[in-house]
């Protein structure tokens, strides 16, 4: 007897068909909303450096080069001209107010001054010649007055007895007469001759007092005309630290030259030059610190050089305490200068990202996920360790901070 087969609806063949969709719908929705569609790529981590988000005190400096140089200096300048008859102290040579350096001679110049001595000399005798007419005509005068106040005083007895005798009718009118006239004539003489010897005395008087002036401008000159001659023995102007270019015997020095420098040992400076970005942010007062010989020492601005030269200005530091023993001048010291006061804040090693992402964002590493995810941040200040972290990091977490180039537009590192 024949028996009816019935056919089956789930077949294995269909069961594998369903299974095979579900699990195709599965996986599309899990890649539609589960799955990370970022894209990545994976990293060695021996060629990253990787550095820890921690909190502390950030300090705001920059670290500069600054050059030992003295703190006061003096210029030597040649007064005068001349060749090197004798180089008396050497370049590095310590010397005394008054000492003499240099030797130059110069015929020219001992020429000059000898003529030059002459013609003031010359003058000089001139005005002591008209001082000694004038002095002659004041004598000639007093002794014209003289001889009139004698013939007065012979003449006023005379005319007296005439008079008395003429009024007696003793003497005839002519003779009185005659008496009278030649007495009147030395009265007047007399009256008029002195006037003009008080004029003249006045004027005189004048004329000697600016000779006198003359004679001592003169003698002023003959001596400053004498003194040029000592600026051929050049001294120093102050005690220090003799420092000369190159100068050898029989070389040729010109007026105003400068040859060399007096350094005065216990005061020194350091001359600094800062990038111009800072020159907004630097201002007198700003300290600064540097190791030297195993000691620490501070040192502040006291003057800032406006003029930017290959982008880098000058100020000079001075030391706020000790001075380091053994420092010497055009000595090379590395300083940490602050611009401003240290705070509290998150703090990010510094590293080569910042040049690839501005500072805009980093690469986070999950440590479970064994990932570095991109993540956007926001930094502040900076200086040659740290970077200020104003939003986007906390304490403890850790960041790629080596450089990204190598990275592309990948979002997700798979660290290996």
């Amino acid at each position: 007897m024949d028996r009816k087969i019935e056919k089956k609806t789930w077949t294995p063949k269909r069961i594998a068909l369903v299974a095979g969709g579900v699990l195709l719908v599965g996986f599309i929705s899990y890649q539609l909303f589960f799955a990370d569609s970022r894209s990545s790529m994976n990293v060695n981590m021996e060629r990253i450096t990787i550095a820890t988000v921690k909190e502390g005190e950030f300090t705001d400096y920059i670290p500069v080069s600054g050059t030992i140089e003295p703190g006061e200096v003096f210029y030597l300048d040649a007064l005068e001209g001349g060749n090197i008859q004798q180089i008396v102290r050497e370049s590095g040579a310590l010397v005394n107010r008054g000492d003499t350096i240099l030797l130059l001679s110069n015929s020219k110049l001992q020429l000059e001054v000898m003529e030059r001595e002459s013609g003031l000399y010359f003058q000089i005798n001139n005005l002591r010649q008209v001082r000694l007419q004038l002095d002659q005509n004041d004598l000639n005068q007093q002794a014209q007055l003289a001889e009139i106040d004698y013939q007065i005083s012979l003449l006023k007895p005379q005319y007296e007895r005439f008079r008395e005798l003429h009024t007696k009718k003793l003497v005839s009118d002519r003779e009185f007469e005659e008496v009278r006239e030649q007495y009147e004539y030395n009265v007047k003489r007399r009256r008029l001759t002195y006037e003009a010897y008080r004029n003249d005395s006045m004027s005189r008087a004048i004329q000697k007092k600016q000779l006198s002036d003359s004679e001592r401008r003169m003698n002023q000159s003959l001596d400053g005309v004498g003194h040029i001659l000592d600026n051929l023995a050049v001294r120093a102007p102050i005690s220090g630290q003799l420092s000369t270019e190159q100068i050898e015997v029989g070389q040729s020095i010109t007026p105003g030259q400068r040859f060399g420098q007096i350094d005065i040992l216990d005061k020194f400076k350091v001359r600094v030059q800062i990038d111009e970005l800072y020159l907004p942010r630097v201002y007198t007062g700003l300290k600064g610190t540097f190791n030297f010989s195993g000691g620490s020492y501070e040192v502040e601005i006291f003057k800032i050089y406006p003029n930017v030269t290959a982008g880098r200005f000058e100020v000079d530091m001075a030391f706020t305490g000790e001075i380091p023993n053994g420092i010497r001048r055009g000595q090379t010291v590395r300083i940490r200068l602050e611009l401003g006061e240290s705070q509290q804040a998150v703090l990010l090693p510094t590293g080569g990202f910042y040049k690839d992402t501005g500072g805009n964002w980093v690469f986070v590493v999950n440590q479970q996920s064994g990932k570095a995810e991109k993540r956007e941040i926001r930094l502040g200040r900076k200086n040659p360790e740290f970077y200020e972290v104003i939003d986007g990091l906390k304490p403890g977490e850790k960041v790629i901070v080596s450089g990204y180039e190598n990275f592309g537009k990948n979002e997700v590192l798979n660290l290996k």
